[in-house]
Protein backbone atom coordinates (compact mmCIF):
# COMPACT_ATOMS: atom_id res chain seq x y z
CA UNK A 1 0.00 0.00 0.00
CA UNK A 2 1.21 3.56 0.61
CA UNK A 3 4.95 3.80 1.21
CA UNK A 4 6.14 5.05 4.59
CA UNK A 5 7.73 8.18 3.13
CA UNK A 6 4.65 9.09 1.09
CA UNK A 7 2.38 8.37 4.05
CA UNK A 8 4.26 10.93 6.13
CA UNK A 9 4.03 13.55 3.38
CA UNK A 10 0.35 12.91 2.68
CA UNK A 11 -0.53 13.05 6.38
CA UNK A 12 1.31 16.37 6.72
CA UNK A 13 -0.27 17.91 3.62
CA UNK A 14 -3.76 16.41 3.83
CA UNK A 15 -5.18 19.43 5.73
CA UNK A 16 -3.83 21.80 3.04
CA UNK A 17 -5.03 19.69 0.13
CA UNK A 18 -8.35 19.01 1.84
CA UNK A 19 -8.92 22.71 2.43
CA UNK A 20 -8.17 23.49 -1.22
CA UNK A 21 -9.99 20.56 -2.81
CA UNK A 22 -13.10 22.67 -3.32
CA UNK A 23 -11.02 24.96 -5.55
CA UNK A 24 -9.08 22.13 -7.20
CA UNK A 25 -12.03 20.09 -8.49
CA UNK A 26 -13.73 22.93 -10.45
CA UNK A 27 -10.46 23.73 -12.18
CA UNK A 28 -9.91 20.05 -12.89
CA UNK A 29 -13.30 19.66 -14.57
CA UNK A 30 -12.88 22.92 -16.51
CA UNK A 31 -9.53 21.70 -17.86
CA UNK A 32 -10.85 18.21 -18.56
CA UNK A 33 -13.91 19.36 -20.51
CA UNK A 34 -11.96 22.02 -22.42
CA UNK A 35 -9.60 19.29 -23.65
CA UNK A 36 -12.28 16.61 -24.05
CA UNK A 37 -15.72 18.20 -24.59
CA UNK A 38 -17.09 14.81 -25.67
CA UNK A 39 -16.81 13.61 -22.08
CA UNK A 40 -19.29 16.24 -20.85
CA UNK A 41 -21.56 15.68 -23.85
CA UNK A 42 -21.70 11.88 -23.81
CA UNK A 43 -20.35 10.55 -20.51
CA UNK A 44 -20.64 12.87 -17.52
CA UNK A 45 -24.00 13.86 -16.08
CA UNK A 46 -24.46 17.48 -17.17
CA UNK A 47 -26.98 18.13 -14.42
CA UNK A 48 -24.57 17.04 -11.69
CA UNK A 49 -21.85 19.16 -13.25
CA UNK A 50 -24.11 22.20 -13.32
CA UNK A 51 -25.21 21.89 -9.68
CA UNK A 52 -21.74 21.00 -8.39
CA UNK A 53 -22.72 17.60 -7.00
CA UNK A 54 -20.13 15.67 -9.00
CA UNK A 55 -17.36 18.04 -7.93
CA UNK A 56 -18.30 17.58 -4.29
CA UNK A 57 -18.35 13.80 -4.71
CA UNK A 58 -14.90 13.74 -6.33
CA UNK A 59 -13.46 15.93 -3.58
CA UNK A 60 -14.96 13.72 -0.90
CA UNK A 61 -13.70 10.52 -2.53
CA UNK A 62 -10.11 11.77 -2.85
CA UNK A 63 -9.99 13.05 0.72
CA UNK A 64 -11.64 9.89 2.10
CA UNK A 65 -9.28 7.57 0.21
CA UNK A 66 -6.18 9.47 1.37
CA UNK A 67 -7.47 9.55 4.96
CA UNK A 68 -8.14 5.80 4.85
CA UNK A 69 -4.60 5.11 3.63
CA UNK A 70 -3.18 7.14 6.50
CA UNK A 71 -5.41 5.56 9.14
CA UNK A 72 -4.98 1.98 7.86
CA UNK A 73 -1.89 1.85 5.61
CA UNK A 74 -2.10 -1.93 5.13
CA UNK A 75 -5.79 -1.99 4.14
CA UNK A 76 -7.63 -0.91 1.00
CA UNK A 77 -11.03 0.79 1.47
CA UNK A 78 -12.78 -1.67 -0.83
CA UNK A 79 -16.31 -0.72 0.20
CA UNK A 80 -15.83 2.83 -1.03
CA UNK A 81 -13.98 1.69 -4.15
CA UNK A 82 -16.66 -0.86 -5.07
CA UNK A 83 -19.37 1.80 -5.15
CA UNK A 84 -17.27 3.98 -7.47
CA UNK A 85 -16.25 1.03 -9.66
CA UNK A 86 -19.83 -0.10 -10.25
CA UNK A 87 -20.76 3.42 -11.34
CA UNK A 88 -17.72 3.68 -13.62
CA UNK A 89 -18.47 0.39 -15.38
CA UNK A 90 -22.14 1.31 -15.71
CA UNK A 91 -21.33 4.40 -17.79
CA UNK A 92 -18.41 3.02 -19.80
CA UNK A 93 -15.32 4.47 -18.09
CA UNK A 94 -12.23 2.85 -19.62
CA UNK A 95 -8.79 2.17 -18.14
CA UNK A 96 -7.01 4.69 -20.38
CA UNK A 97 -9.17 7.54 -19.09
CA UNK A 98 -7.41 7.39 -15.71
CA UNK A 99 -4.32 8.88 -17.36
CA UNK A 100 -6.40 11.69 -18.81
CA UNK A 101 -7.88 12.40 -15.38
CA UNK A 102 -4.40 12.28 -13.80
CA UNK A 103 -3.06 14.85 -16.25
CA UNK A 104 -5.75 17.44 -15.62
CA UNK A 105 -6.21 16.75 -11.90
CA UNK A 106 -2.55 17.27 -11.09
CA UNK A 107 -2.38 20.35 -13.30
CA UNK A 108 -5.29 21.76 -11.31
CA UNK A 109 -3.55 20.94 -8.02
CA UNK A 110 -0.45 22.84 -9.13
CA UNK A 111 -2.57 25.78 -10.30
CA UNK A 112 -4.26 26.08 -6.92
CA UNK A 113 -1.42 25.24 -4.51
CA UNK A 114 1.49 26.65 -6.53
CA UNK A 115 4.89 26.39 -4.86
CA UNK A 116 3.48 24.28 -2.05
CA UNK A 117 3.52 21.36 -4.49
CA UNK A 118 7.18 20.43 -4.13
CA UNK A 119 8.55 17.40 -6.01
CA UNK A 120 8.24 15.41 -2.77
CA UNK A 121 4.59 16.43 -2.30
CA UNK A 122 3.78 15.73 -5.93
CA UNK A 123 5.34 12.27 -5.74
CA UNK A 124 3.43 11.37 -2.58
CA UNK A 125 0.03 12.41 -3.95
CA UNK A 126 0.87 10.80 -7.26
CA UNK A 127 1.29 7.54 -5.34
CA UNK A 128 -2.11 8.05 -3.69
CA UNK A 129 -3.76 8.67 -7.05
CA UNK A 130 -2.32 5.59 -8.74
CA UNK A 131 -3.10 3.38 -5.76
CA UNK A 132 -6.71 4.45 -6.07
CA UNK A 133 -6.78 4.35 -9.88
CA UNK A 134 -5.12 0.95 -10.20
CA UNK A 135 -7.39 -0.52 -7.53
CA UNK A 136 -10.43 0.79 -9.40
CA UNK A 137 -9.12 -0.55 -12.72
CA UNK A 138 -8.74 -4.03 -11.21
CA UNK A 139 -12.25 -3.99 -9.72
CA UNK A 140 -13.77 -2.57 -12.91
CA UNK A 141 -12.05 -5.14 -15.13
CA UNK A 142 -13.50 -7.90 -12.96
CA UNK A 143 -16.97 -6.36 -13.07
CA UNK A 144 -16.85 -6.11 -16.86
CA UNK A 145 -15.96 -9.77 -17.09
CA UNK A 146 -18.75 -10.72 -14.69
CA UNK A 147 -21.37 -8.68 -16.55
CA UNK A 148 -20.08 -9.40 -20.07
CA UNK A 149 -19.81 -5.63 -20.49
CA UNK A 150 -16.42 -5.89 -22.23
CA UNK A 151 -13.58 -3.38 -22.16
CA UNK A 152 -14.83 -1.48 -25.20
CA UNK A 153 -17.56 1.06 -24.35
CA UNK A 154 -19.34 0.04 -27.56
CA UNK A 155 -19.85 -3.42 -26.08
CA UNK A 156 -21.48 -2.01 -22.96
CA UNK A 157 -24.67 -0.78 -24.59
CA UNK A 158 -27.46 -3.00 -25.87
CA UNK A 159 -30.76 -1.96 -27.45
CA UNK A 160 -33.94 -2.86 -25.57
CA UNK A 161 -37.56 -2.61 -26.67
CA UNK A 162 -40.14 -1.07 -24.36
CA UNK A 163 -42.88 -3.65 -23.97
CA UNK A 164 -44.91 -1.71 -21.39
CA UNK A 165 -44.91 1.41 -19.27
CA UNK A 166 -46.91 2.09 -16.11
CA UNK A 167 -47.72 5.38 -14.43
CA UNK A 168 -47.03 4.84 -10.71
CA UNK A 169 -47.75 8.43 -9.60
CA UNK A 170 -48.01 11.79 -11.30
CA UNK A 171 -44.23 12.00 -11.70
CA UNK A 172 -43.08 8.35 -11.47
CA UNK A 173 -43.15 5.92 -14.41
CA UNK A 174 -42.06 2.29 -14.64
CA UNK A 175 -40.68 0.90 -17.91
CA UNK A 176 -40.65 -2.78 -18.83
CA UNK A 177 -38.01 -3.60 -21.48
CA UNK A 178 -36.69 -6.69 -23.27
CA UNK A 179 -33.54 -7.12 -25.40
CA UNK A 180 -34.33 -5.97 -28.94
CA UNK A 181 -32.22 -8.78 -30.40
CA UNK A 182 -34.40 -11.42 -28.76
CA UNK A 183 -31.49 -12.66 -26.67
CA UNK A 184 -31.57 -13.48 -22.96
CA UNK A 185 -32.11 -10.77 -20.39
CA UNK A 186 -29.01 -10.30 -18.20
CA UNK A 187 -29.13 -11.50 -14.62
CA UNK A 188 -29.57 -8.97 -11.85
CA UNK A 189 -29.64 -8.87 -8.07
CA UNK A 190 -32.41 -7.14 -6.09
CA UNK A 191 -31.23 -3.62 -5.33
CA UNK A 192 -29.14 -3.07 -8.46
CA UNK A 193 -29.63 -0.47 -11.20
CA UNK A 194 -29.31 -0.15 -14.96
CA UNK A 195 -27.72 2.69 -16.89
CA UNK A 196 -29.93 4.19 -19.57
CA UNK A 197 -28.38 6.11 -22.48
CA UNK A 198 -30.54 8.38 -24.57
CA UNK A 199 -29.94 10.96 -27.27
CA UNK A 200 -31.32 14.38 -26.39
CA UNK A 201 -32.53 17.15 -28.69
CA UNK A 202 -29.09 18.81 -28.84
CA UNK A 203 -27.43 15.55 -29.93
CA UNK A 204 -25.85 14.74 -26.57
CA UNK A 205 -26.03 11.09 -25.48
CA UNK A 206 -26.57 11.43 -21.76
CA UNK A 207 -26.47 8.53 -19.28
CA UNK A 208 -28.46 8.07 -16.08
CA UNK A 209 -28.84 5.20 -13.61
CA UNK A 210 -32.28 3.94 -12.57
CA UNK A 211 -33.00 1.25 -10.01
CA UNK A 212 -34.60 -2.01 -11.01
CA UNK A 213 -37.93 -2.10 -9.19
CA UNK A 214 -38.80 -5.79 -9.27
CA UNK A 215 -38.83 -9.00 -11.28
CA UNK A 216 -40.30 -8.88 -14.77
CA UNK A 217 -40.41 -12.46 -16.15
CA UNK A 218 -37.63 -12.27 -18.71
CA UNK A 219 -37.61 -8.49 -18.93
CA UNK A 220 -36.01 -5.66 -16.97
CA UNK A 221 -38.21 -3.30 -14.97
CA UNK A 222 -36.82 0.10 -14.04
CA UNK A 223 -38.55 3.14 -12.59
CA UNK A 224 -37.95 6.82 -13.35
CA UNK A 225 -39.03 9.85 -11.37
CA UNK A 226 -39.35 13.07 -13.36
CA UNK A 227 -36.97 15.38 -11.54
CA UNK A 228 -37.27 19.19 -11.67
CA UNK A 229 -34.81 20.25 -14.36
CA UNK A 230 -33.92 16.62 -15.08
CA UNK A 231 -33.27 16.56 -18.82
CA UNK A 232 -33.05 12.76 -19.13
CA UNK A 233 -35.93 11.88 -16.79
CA UNK A 234 -38.17 14.37 -18.60
CA UNK A 235 -37.10 12.98 -21.97
CA UNK A 236 -37.92 9.42 -20.94
CA UNK A 237 -41.30 10.42 -19.51
CA UNK A 238 -42.24 12.40 -22.61
CA UNK A 239 -40.69 10.39 -25.44
CA UNK A 240 -40.15 6.74 -24.44
CA UNK A 241 -43.26 4.71 -25.22
CA UNK A 242 -44.26 1.12 -25.83
CA UNK A 243 -42.52 -0.19 -28.95
CA UNK A 244 -39.66 2.32 -28.74
CA UNK A 245 -36.02 1.30 -28.39
CA UNK A 246 -33.65 2.46 -25.66
CA UNK A 247 -30.02 1.61 -24.87
CA UNK A 248 -29.19 -0.04 -21.52
CA UNK A 249 -26.02 -1.27 -19.86
CA UNK A 250 -26.06 -4.50 -17.81
CA UNK A 251 -27.40 -4.33 -14.23
CA UNK A 252 -24.79 -3.18 -11.72
CA UNK A 253 -24.60 -1.78 -8.18
CA UNK A 254 -22.70 -2.77 -5.08
CA UNK A 255 -25.73 -2.62 -2.78
CA UNK A 256 -27.90 -5.68 -3.27
CA UNK A 257 -29.91 -7.93 -0.96
CA UNK A 258 -27.62 -10.57 0.53
CA UNK A 259 -28.66 -14.17 1.04
CA UNK A 260 -29.24 -15.36 4.58
CA UNK A 261 -31.91 -16.12 7.11
CA UNK A 262 -31.52 -13.20 9.54
CA UNK A 263 -33.93 -10.27 9.91
CA UNK A 264 -33.96 -7.61 7.20
CA UNK A 265 -34.98 -3.97 7.48
CA UNK A 266 -35.76 -2.04 4.28
CA UNK A 267 -35.98 1.71 4.90
CA UNK A 268 -36.70 4.27 2.19
CA UNK A 269 -37.99 7.74 1.51
CA UNK A 270 -39.59 9.04 -1.67
CA UNK A 271 -38.37 7.36 -4.85
CA UNK A 272 -35.77 5.56 -2.72
CA UNK A 273 -38.28 2.74 -2.43
CA UNK A 274 -37.54 1.48 -5.97
CA UNK A 275 -34.64 -0.82 -4.95
CA UNK A 276 -36.49 -1.72 -1.73
CA UNK A 277 -39.50 -2.81 -3.77
CA UNK A 278 -37.21 -5.06 -5.82
CA UNK A 279 -35.81 -6.59 -2.63
CA UNK A 280 -39.27 -7.12 -1.17
CA UNK A 281 -40.47 -8.61 -4.46
CA UNK A 282 -37.55 -11.05 -4.44
CA UNK A 283 -38.28 -12.13 -0.87
CA UNK A 284 -41.98 -12.59 -1.61
CA UNK A 285 -41.30 -14.61 -4.78
CA UNK A 286 -39.05 -16.92 -2.76
CA UNK A 287 -41.59 -17.24 0.05
CA UNK A 288 -38.86 -16.21 2.45
CA UNK A 289 -39.45 -17.02 6.13
CA UNK A 290 -37.12 -14.20 7.18
CA UNK A 291 -38.37 -11.43 9.44
CA UNK A 292 -38.78 -8.45 7.11
CA UNK A 293 -39.48 -4.92 8.34
CA UNK A 294 -40.29 -2.34 5.64
CA UNK A 295 -40.29 1.33 6.58
CA UNK A 296 -41.12 4.09 4.11
CA UNK A 297 -41.55 7.84 4.33
CA UNK A 298 -43.31 10.04 1.77
CA UNK A 299 -45.05 13.36 1.44
CA UNK A 300 -48.55 11.89 1.15
CA UNK A 301 -50.47 8.94 -0.25
CA UNK A 302 -50.56 10.32 -3.81
CA UNK A 303 -46.78 10.77 -4.04
CA UNK A 304 -46.13 7.29 -2.62
CA UNK A 305 -45.08 5.12 -5.58
CA UNK A 306 -45.56 1.35 -5.12
CA UNK A 307 -47.99 1.92 -2.26
CA UNK A 308 -50.16 -1.02 -3.35
CA UNK A 309 -47.08 -3.17 -4.04
CA UNK A 310 -45.85 -2.64 -0.49
CA UNK A 311 -49.12 -3.90 0.97
CA UNK A 312 -49.44 -6.84 -1.44
CA UNK A 313 -45.85 -8.05 -1.13
CA UNK A 314 -45.87 -7.71 2.65
CA UNK A 315 -49.04 -9.82 2.79
CA UNK A 316 -47.30 -12.62 0.87
CA UNK A 317 -44.56 -12.98 3.48
CA UNK A 318 -45.24 -14.88 6.71
CA UNK A 319 -43.03 -12.67 8.91
CA UNK A 320 -43.22 -9.22 7.35
CA UNK A 321 -44.51 -5.88 8.57
CA UNK A 322 -44.75 -2.49 6.85
CA UNK A 323 -44.64 0.95 8.49
CA UNK A 324 -45.45 4.05 6.43
CA UNK A 325 -44.89 7.66 7.50
CA UNK A 326 -46.55 10.55 5.64
CA UNK A 327 -45.46 14.12 6.26
CA UNK A 328 -48.83 15.55 5.22
CA UNK A 329 -51.32 12.68 4.91
CA UNK A 330 -54.48 13.30 2.93
CA UNK A 331 -57.41 13.55 5.30
CA UNK A 332 -59.72 11.11 3.56
CA UNK A 333 -57.13 8.32 3.38
CA UNK A 334 -55.89 6.21 6.29
CA UNK A 335 -52.36 7.00 7.42
CA UNK A 336 -50.42 4.82 9.81
CA UNK A 337 -48.01 7.50 11.03
CA UNK A 338 -47.62 11.22 10.47
CA UNK A 339 -44.27 12.98 10.20
CA UNK A 340 -40.77 11.88 9.28
CA UNK A 341 -39.55 8.30 9.59
CA UNK A 342 -38.82 7.53 13.24
CA UNK A 343 -37.42 4.08 13.91
CA UNK A 344 -37.77 4.51 17.65
CA UNK A 345 -41.45 3.64 17.07
CA UNK A 346 -40.57 0.47 15.11
CA UNK A 347 -39.42 -2.86 16.52
CA UNK A 348 -35.95 -3.52 15.07
CA UNK A 349 -35.13 -7.20 15.71
CA UNK A 350 -31.72 -8.24 17.01
CA UNK A 351 -29.38 -9.35 14.24
CA UNK A 352 -31.00 -7.08 11.63
CA UNK A 353 -29.27 -6.25 8.36
CA UNK A 354 -30.53 -2.88 7.13
CA UNK A 355 -30.74 -1.45 3.61
CA UNK A 356 -31.42 2.27 3.20
CA UNK A 357 -32.22 4.42 0.19
CA UNK A 358 -33.39 8.01 -0.03
CA UNK A 359 -32.17 11.61 0.25
CA UNK A 360 -28.96 12.18 2.18
CA UNK A 361 -30.61 13.79 5.27
CA UNK A 362 -32.91 10.76 5.50
CA UNK A 363 -29.98 8.35 5.22
CA UNK A 364 -28.04 10.10 7.94
CA UNK A 365 -31.02 10.30 10.29
CA UNK A 366 -32.08 6.67 9.83
CA UNK A 367 -28.53 5.38 10.13
CA UNK A 368 -28.19 7.21 13.45
CA UNK A 369 -31.50 5.74 14.62
CA UNK A 370 -30.34 2.24 13.69
CA UNK A 371 -27.05 2.67 15.53
CA UNK A 372 -28.99 3.84 18.58
CA UNK A 373 -31.17 0.72 18.24
CA UNK A 374 -28.05 -1.43 18.43
CA UNK A 375 -27.58 -2.33 14.76
CA UNK A 376 -23.81 -2.54 14.03
CA UNK A 377 -22.48 -0.08 11.46
CA UNK A 378 -21.22 -2.98 9.34
CA UNK A 379 -24.81 -4.22 8.95
CA UNK A 380 -26.18 -0.91 7.65
CA UNK A 381 -25.97 -0.55 3.87
CA UNK A 382 -27.04 2.58 2.05
CA UNK A 383 -27.74 3.51 -1.55
CA UNK A 384 -27.84 7.04 -2.94
CA UNK A 385 -29.08 8.30 -6.28
CA UNK A 386 -26.51 10.37 -8.16
CA UNK A 387 -23.06 11.27 -6.81
CA UNK A 388 -22.32 9.90 -3.36
CA UNK A 389 -22.12 13.08 -1.28
CA UNK A 390 -21.95 11.25 2.06
CA UNK A 391 -18.14 11.47 2.02
CA UNK A 392 -18.23 15.06 0.86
Amino acid sequence: MLSTKSAEVVEATLPVVGAAIGDITPRFYDRLFAAHPELLRDLFNRGNQANGAQRQALAGAIAAFASALIAHPDQRPDAMLARIAHKHVSVGITDDQYRIVHEHLFAAIVEVLGEAVTPEVAAAWDEVYWLMANALVAIEDRLRAETAAGGDPAELWRPYTVVARYQETGDVTTFLVRPADGGPTPASRPGQYVSVRTRLADGARQIRQYSLSGSAHGALRFTVKREPGGEVSAHLHDHLHTGDTVELAPPLGDIALADGDGPVLLASAGIGNTPMTAMLDHLAAAGSPRTVVSVHGDRDQLTHAFRADLAQLTAKLPNATAHVFYERPLGDWPAERTGLVDLSTVDVPAGTTAYLCGPLPFLRAVREQLLTAGVPAADIHYKVFGPDLWLA
